[in-house]
């Protein structure tokens, strides 16, 4: 009470719970913190289950050029 035998309305308000920045700090945290998350289980799942990627075929123009650099002959040169 105030001297004026009136409450004061600033002091009710701020009684007690959480600042609300830090609310919405720990939403949008937890948020990211679950993608994260979520990305890494899903990527180990896709690694156990997914087949290797196939290679692709190397050219016989690629490989002939391989050939040369190393200085071994094509065959039919």
């Amino acid at each position: 009470m105030d001297r004026d035998g009136k409450k004061n309305v600033g002091d009710s308000v701020e009684a007690g719970g959480f600042n609300p920045g830090l609310i919405v700090l720990l939403v949008i945290g937890g948020l990211v913190l679950t993608f994260l998350i979520g990305n890494y289980v899903l990527y180990i799942y896709a690694q156990k289950t997914l087949p290797p990627k196939k290679k692709k075929p190397v050219s016989k123009k690629k490989l002939k050029k391989e050939r040369l650099k190393k200085g071994v002959a094509a065959p039919g040169e």
